[in-house]
């Protein structure tokens, strides 16, 4: 295709709107990606945090201290 002029190009035949919403939404989806992909990382690097922290908490409390001596007494 020819293009007589710059305006002619960014009309692409009548069809500007939908050529360049079509790169523009690609761009911003492109753009986006990475953003919530790092943030999903963050969240997921949280949870497991607390997780452990979590699963450290419960081992203590079912062994009694954190010596690994337990406090209870032996049932009979």
């Amino acid at each position: 295709m020819i293009w007589h002029s710059a305006g002619d190009f960014l009309a692409m035949g009548g069809y500007g709107l939908y050529v360049w919403g079509a790169y523009g939404l690609g761009l911003v989806l492109m753009g986006a990606e990475p953003l919530l992909a790092a943030r999903r990382h963050r969240q997921a690097l949280r949870n497991a945090a607390h997780a452990d922290h979590r699963a450290g908490l419960d081992a203590s409390t079912e062994i009694g201290t954190e010596s690994g001596v337990s406090s209870r007494q032996p049932a009979n």
